[in-house]
């Protein structure tokens, strides 16, 4: 103690500490001096007093409550002698009385919940448009209706006739127009704008008059729509310049329709001074183009090519570094959506360019390939560069289709020095050219050429498979299309090929296969059904061959060779009737069918119809004068339906045009007799001599085949040993093939490939060859690898 007396920082501490205390207040009860008590942890509450005297701070009176503090929001208190316990949750007070229920009888929830309900009405008619239910949209757009007028009523019973929901009231009418026109009830929705545009209260209602135009362009009121978009334009600002050019660019769109084109160049110029974009550069030039202003046009296709199309170089999608973070993002962006678009508007600018120098070349200069020039020149020098190429391959393609192939050969052959894209590309329209002219061995040099220059080019491969097909090396061709296919699952023509040439090899089985898949891939293709009708048929399922027959039908309705095929099939089913009612159909459609006519006639003459029957035989002696078969069954038709004076006078027109036909002569002696006419003896005697003459005729030609086969054994029998050698190695084969081409022509005007053995037509001339299926070809109109809509040069698969 001594030491801290002593202690001049101790004392100092204590001086100063001590001065600021409040003064002593002991004789207020509950301070210190009073035996505050203090909680333990074991319950005993003992009086402890503070050493300096200092007061209890929120010390009460006579039990009063203590004032809120911090440390009474905590749930602490000091009035622990009370009986009071430690609840800083409140438990002890019982669980919370329960939230009032809300009162859905005002005014105001009411009108809250009709709300919400019109804008969840609204929100589905919407989602119904999106998937196609165009009547539960309208359905659901008149509901929002009929509950939004509930709502204003609703909202001047209760007095807030002042405070309508504008916003809401609009998107209800919009839909409704919307929903009108998309089920083409364009009245109702021309109304439902009018209500819309008329109201003062909505403010930029007038550019609904671009909609209500839209609905007049629908309905060819084109004098109104143009009203209509004018209308809209002065109701928009300067500012909104990109909707104004798009309501010129329909405005223009309408005149050419109404054939002002003057009208409409004045529209697609405007908007190519302010705004040049490519689908108004086109329908420029069209109008020009329709005018016939050569020199307007030379300008239009200059703007064309000079449109800037607002797409970045393509550089930065090359990797610039080595960093594989760069390698990344570069990786990221190539397919991203801003580079699809970009693509397809590349994609678009080239189409209308092509398609502008195609239709311009002729027009510009005085000849198709001058103007052509010219528009290859243009090119060149603009930022299409690479389509340069393209436009002279379509060149030659144009040359084609006027029939100038040596021109298209020539143009083509520029390009063999080319890169080799270009060079793959004009290599398979020469293959084409070549094997449509059955030169076939130039078709096939052209063909290892543009495979040469892109293996991977599914065209070439199609057609070289196609000359080695020619070769009737088939199961090397079918490699051919199997990796053409391995090249281009979806290349059409090497799956069709491949289809035939299983059939050729008799693997009907995977014929039938590659058929099902195109089925699969063309759903309306004829050829397609007709070649697994033919299929099943030679598989021996002739229901399911009726049944892909029927789905042809669906395609092609008038279809003769078709019907008469379907005949024919519930024919050998033993189905008469279903075989009459096609078959009357074909010749319905084509009544210069001779099996279909012989079929019929047949029919009636077994169904003792023999009056029915007169008429088809006598549509085919109009057809065939020069056969008498014919004739003969028209008087036999007379003859068995009891007619005997008419089939009396039928076998005497006969025996005047035919004097030595045997059989009309029997049948006259025949009437004759049975008539009891005097003539009888007459054509007995004619009878005699003309059977007379038939058994000499007979005779001679007897006599002379022994003799022709005499003097060829004696020949064979003189001959060298080299030339039995070769005649037994391609005496017998030639005569085979012969006749298996005769069996597998077509008859004439056949649709699809014909199955079984048929006499050849005179008329006849097939452009194939001795191939009823032709491969088809795999020539393009384009460069590969552009995204161009793919057209064949010719489809010759089949003969027409």
């Amino acid at each position: 103690m001594k030491e801290l007396e002593n202690d001049v920082g101790f004392q100092q501490a204590v001086r100063t500490s001590h001065g600021r205390r409040p003064p002593m207040t002991a004789k207020i009860p509950g301070t210190a001096i009073g035996a505050r008590p203090l909680a333990t942890s074991f319950g005993a509450r003992v009086p402890v007093a503070s050493s300096m005297g200092r007061p209890m701070t929120g010390a009460v009176q006579d039990g009063a409550a203590r004032p809120m503090t911090a440390v009474r929001a905590a749930g602490y208190t000091s009035s622990m002698t009370r009986g009071s316990t430690f609840d800083p949750l409140g438990q002890s007070r019982g669980p919370a009385a329960p939230l009032e229920a809300k009162n859905e009888d005002t005014p105001e929830e009411k009108i809250k919940i009709l709300e919400k309900k019109v804008n969840e009405l609204i929100e589905e008619s919407c989602m119904a448009q999106s998937t196609g239910a165009l009547q539960l949209a309208l359905e659901k757009a008149k509901e929002a209706g009929r509950k939004e007028r509930t709502l204003v009523r609703h909202r001047e019973k209760s007095g807030n006739g002042d405070h309508i929901n504008l916003d809401l009231t609009y998107s209800v009418l919009l839909n409704l127009a919307n929903q009108y026109a998309n089920n083409e009830m364009f009245p109702e929705a021309l109304n439902s704008y009018q209500v819309i545009v008329r109201n003062k209260m909505f403010s930029n209602a007038g550019r609904l008059k671009v909609n209500m135009a839209n609905i007049y362009v629908r309905q060819k009121s084109y004098p109104k729509a143009i009203k209509f978009y004018r209308m809209a334009l002065d109701q928009i600002s300067n500012a909104h310049k990109e909707m104004r050019i798009k309501i010129m660019q329909n405005i223009g769109v309408v005149f050419v329709r109404m054939g002002q084109y003057s009208d409409a160049i004045t529209s697609f110029e405007h908007i190519m001074s302010e705004s040049p974009n490519v689908k108004t550069g086109f329908n420029l030039i069209l109008c020009y183009y329709a005018i016939g202003d050569r020199e307007r046009m030379k300008k239009a296709f200059q703007k064309l090519i000079s449109v800037p199309l607002g797409v970045d170089d393509e550089d930065k999608y090359i990797p610039s570094s080595d960093e594989s973070d760069s390698e990344l993002v570069i990786e990221a962006i190539k397919n991203d959506k801003l580079h699809q678009m970009e693509r397809d508007l590349k994609v678009l600018a080239e189409k209308y360019i092509m398609t502008a120098a195609k239709l311009i070349a002729p027009a510009i200069e005085t000849s198709f390939a001058t103007g052509f020039d010219w528009c290859v020149d243009m090119v060149k020098s603009s930022q299409y560069v690479e389509l340069a190429n393209d436009l002279e391959i379509n060149k030659a393609i144009s040359y084609l289709r006027q029939k100038d192939f040596n021109q298209a050969v020539e143009t083509l052959k520029t390009f063999e020095k080319k890169d080799s894209r270009v060079k793959s590309a004009a290599a398979t329209n020469l293959s084409f050219l070549y094997f449509l002219e059955k030169d076939y061995e130039q078709a096939d040099r052209y063909a290892d050429l543009a495979m040469t220059a892109d293996r991977y080019n599914p065209a070439a491969l199609i057609n070289k498979g196609n000359t080695v097909f020619i070769k009737q090396d088939h199961e090397k061709a079918a490699e051919f299309y199997k990796e053409a296919l391995r090249n281009d699952s979806s290349c059409t023509e090497a799956l069709y090929n491949l289809g035939l040439t299983y059939k050729r090899l008799n693997r009907l089985e995977e014929a039938l296969d590659c058929f099902l898949k195109l089925h699969a891939i063309l759903r309306n293709s004829a050829q397609v059904m007709y070649q697994l009708t033919t299929l099943y048929e030679l598989l021996e399922d002739p229901q399911q061959a009726i049944e892909w027959l029927i789905q042809v039908l669906s395609v092609t309705h008038t279809d003769p060779r078709a019907l008469a095929k379907l005949g024919e099939l519930y024919d050998g089913e033993g189905d008469k009737s279903q075989a009459l009612q096609y078959y009357y159909e074909s010749f319905r459609y084509f009544p210069s069918n001779m099996d279909v006519i012989e079929w019929l006639g047949a029919y009636y003459i077994e169904t003792h119809f023999c009056e029915k029957a007169i008429q088809y035989f006598e549509r085919a002696t109009l057809i065939q004068p020069a056969q008498v078969k014919w004739q003969l069954m028209v008087a036999s038709c007379y003859r068995r339906s009891g007619n005997y004076q008419k089939a009396l006078e039928t076998y005497k027109d006969i025996h005047r045009r035919f004097p030595e036909n045997v059989e009309c002569l029997r049948f006259l002696v025949r009437l004759c007799t049975d008539m009891g006419l005097k003539d009888v003896q007459e054509y007995a005697t004619k009878l005699k001599k003309a059977e007379k003459m038939k058994e000499i005729r007979e005779q001679r030609v007897k006599a002379g085949r022994e003799g022709s086969a005499r003097s060829r054994r004696e020949g064979r029998e003189g001959s060298a040993e080299a030339d039995v050698k070769a005649d037994a190695g391609h005496g017998n084969t030639k005569g085979e093939r012969l006749s298996a081409k005769m069996r597998s022509l077509p008859g004439s005007n056949e649709p699809y490939e014909a199955n079984s053995p048929k006499e050849i037509d005179a008329s006849y001339v097939d452009p194939l060859g001795p191939q009823t299926e032709r491969p088809k070809t795999g020539a393009k109109k384009r460069v590969e690898g552009d995204d161009f809509a793919d057209e064949e040069l010719g489809d010759d698969l089949l003969p027409e």
